[in-house]
């Protein structure tokens, strides 16, 4: 937190509303700081800037040489997504920097927009070194009290965690709390995610969070508790240096979502428009999907595995599986494989993703010592050109999965081949995973070298022609925009820790306003069975969710990429709910966000992109509530019917997490709907024209 500060020189913006102010200003030393008003009252107090190298210091010293100022409205339109136009709209300032005694320039940038602001660090050629090897940048968040904070504990490798809500005081407490997590690098200290939330005592949410994390390293926030700052932690590599530059470089936007409005932070666009325009001149191949996988039966059946063999001679090395025994409990066989296919052609799901399919998962156990898959290499009960020829004609596409165990080093070497082998097989779609310590060894999964790796991947990826579905990647900062072959990512705590011990209610009552602020997430929805066993070992597992919530889900959670995670027999149990799975889209023209509060609640409407349906989703914590469904949103001068598929009067998540119903009703514009939710429970609802 900064003190004694003394007016040297000023420049300030308004948004185009005229509802924040941002002022720039010097301090005695010449170092850069900035303020931000929203709604005439404080939301940031006097904040740092700058950055720290071993060649030169962009801290103080310097004078404002000048500021570049500009208007933008215009509009874009995704490839897919929330809404079908999305509007920017900002003012701009660039304040130059110069330090006369030792001729450092930098630019800071500042975009301030309706929803809150964004602001860079531009780097242009110096006289001086042009080679930096980054060790801190200074920027601090100094917020005005002591809010309420939604929040994940800082670490290098993961984000699977559960949320705390709790308060700056407090925080110190929440983060003991944690666990150590596999395979994590937590972060020793009060260090947090982003993205996270804050909510003041005068109900005003604020999002804090990065854009366009390219070359760089991402952006954990250190905080203090008794000045209330948070302060940006770039993760290093393990060598203690964040990040190598060469100039010029523009760093991420650091990016505040301001409203008092919980809604507003759902719908904000901001980090978005932040990013650069699509670089992919031809998207006529991505196409958003639903998929099912053999998947969830290794994480629920009796000792199924993702190995072929527990032969002893599967070490690393062996080079045929064939003289391997096969162990009996391998899911990603031809004749399972076709199962799931014949399933999805006959209910209309667009894909199906197989994991374990490739040699190498015999070293699992293992894989801190040598760790390679190859990705060209099916096992002996995997027919690839069977499965392939099968798929075309039932309609199916198969989506390939790539598993790496974090030997990313590995996985360049083999993209070009990988990438082949899918075109050659008729796959479009991947999804990666790098579950361990990364290789190099020196990396974390959040380091400037897994960043460029990220974006490595992706670029091979669309000159191939393929989408990509993330796990375990750098957390998403809008880049979809820019690639949207990169249609989702994981990097959070997923559905797949329903077997696991559960997600409570409220974990994706949080994520729309944290997690999704960066890009949608592979969070596997769709499970109707709710009591499991994880790997089959009898411990028993409880989903913190009804059936009703799974199906609000795929409105909540929105992804161009959205699983139907369960088994297919499980859906076969459930004919009429499953239906609503099938008819669901997953890319919009528009949305209304109707109601939400933060770990609490989220009641959205859906407008499809391809029909004149509308969707709407609503879910809440583990406390039950009547959902207000303002029914405002639809097209005056016509007549709907609303198929409701919603918890039944008993229903509960715990309790009775299977009692449903389904029931239609005839609405109309301004229909005000009072939709009963069970304690975790939820509603999913389609509104369709009622035919004349």
């Amino acid at each position: 937190m900064l003190a004694g500060i003394m007016q040297i020189a000023a420049v300030s913006i308004t948004s185009p509303d005229g509802n924040f102010v941002l002022r720039v200003e010097l301090t005695p030393s010449g170092a850069p700081y900035y303020t931000l008003d929203y709604k005439n009252k404080p939301v940031v107090e006097a904040s740092a800037l700058g950055l720290k190298s071993d060649q030169t210091d962009l801290t103080d010293g310097f004078r404002i040489a000048g500021t570049d100022t500009i208007t933008v409205d215009r509009t874009w339109e995704p490839v897919w997504g929330e809404y079908s136009t999305i509007r920017d709209n900002f003012k701009e300032m660039a304040v130059n920097l110069i330090d006369e005694d030792s001729q450092r320039e930098m630019t800071i940038r500042f975009r301030l927009f309706n929803d809150g602001l964004g602001f860079r660090y531009e780097l242009p050629v110096q006289k001086g070194p042009n080679h930096l090897t980054v060790k801190d940048e200074l920027t601090e968040f100094n917020f005005t009290g002591n809010h309420k904070l939604y929040c994940i504990p800082g670490d290098y490798d993961t984000d699977e965690y559960l949320w705390s809500e709790t308060t700056f005081t407090d925080l110190p407490e929440a983060l003991e709390s944690y666990g150590k997590h596999s395979e994590a690098q937590r972060v020793e200290g009060l260090t947090i995610q982003t993205p996270m939330l804050l909510k003041t005592d005068d109900g005003v949410y604020i999002n804090v969070h990065e854009a366009a994390l390219d070359g760089y390293p991402a952006m954990l926030l250190d905080v203090d508790p008794e000045t209330y700052t948070m302060k940006s932690h770039l993760v290093p590599d393990r060598l203690g240096v964040s990040a190598y530059l060469e100039l010029p470089f523009s760093t991420p936007w650091r990016t505040l979502i301001v409203s008092d409005d919980a809604r507003d932070i759902l719908s904000s666009q901001l980090v978005l428009n932040l990013n650069e325009p699509c670089k992919i001149e031809d998207t006529s191949w991505i196409k958003p999907m639903k998929f099912m996988g053999v998947w969830w039966e290794m994480f629920t059946g009796y000792q199924k595995t993702w190995a072929y063999s527990d032969d002893p001679l599967a070490k690393p090395g062996v080079t045929d599986y064939t003289k391997l025994t096969p162990n009996g409990r391998h899911p990603a066989n031809t004749e399972n494989v076709k199962r799931y296919i014949d399933f999805a052609a006959k209910h209309g799901v667009d894909g199906v993703l197989v994991e374990g399919w490739n040699e190498g998962w015999e070293d699992w156990a293992g894989y801190r010592k040598n760790r390679q898959f190859l990705f060209d290499k099916p096992y002996p009960d995997f027919n690839v050109e069977e499965l392939r020829d099968y798929a075309k004609e039932k309609g199916v596409k198969l989506i390939m999965h790539h598993e790496t165990a974090a030997n990313a080093a590995d996985y360049e070497l083999q993209l070009d081949r990988a990438f082949q082998f899918m075109k050659d097989n008729n796959y479009d779609a991947v999804k990666t995973g790098y579950v361990g310590a990364i290789i190099p060894r020196s990396e974390h999964h959040t380091s400037q070298w897994m960043v460029d790796h990220a974006r490595n991947v992706i670029e091979r990826a669309a000159d191939y022609q393929i989408m990509v579905d993330s796990h375990e990647a750098p957390r998403p900062t809008g880049l979809c925009r820019t690639y949207p072959n990169w249609l989702a990512q994981e990097s959070a705590r997923g559905g797949e820790f329903e077997s696991m011990g559960g997600n409570p209610p409220s974990h994706t009552c949080i994520l729309p306003f944290t997690r999704l602020k960066g890009g949608p997430m592979d969070y596997t929805p769709g499970l109707f069975e709710t009591k499991m066993s994880y790997y089959g070992e009898g411990k028993d597992s409880q989903a913190g969710t009804t059936l009703a919530r799974q199906l609000a889900l795929y409105l909540t959670m929105p992804s161009p990429m959205q699983m139907a995670c369960d088994l297919p027999e499980n859906y076969e149990r459930f004919p009429d709910a499953f239906q609503f799975i099938k008819d669901v889209p997953v890319d919009w023209a528009d949305s209304k966000y109707l109601e939400a509060e933060p770990n609490r609640y989220i009641t959205v409407a859906r407008l499809d992109k391809n029909s004149d349906d509308w969707y709407v989703g609503a879910i809440t914590d583990e406390n039950g509530r009547t959902a207000e469904i303002d029914l405002s949103f639809l097209p005056a001068g016509e007549k709907y019917v609303a198929t409701i598929y919603e918890d039944a009067p008993d229903a509960h998540w715990k309790d009775n997490p299977q009692a449903y119903r389904i029931r239609t009703v005839k609405v109309k514009p301004g229909t005000k709907l009072k939709q009963n939710l069970a304690p975790g429970g939820g509603a999913a609802i389609r509104i369709s024209k009622e035919p004349k």
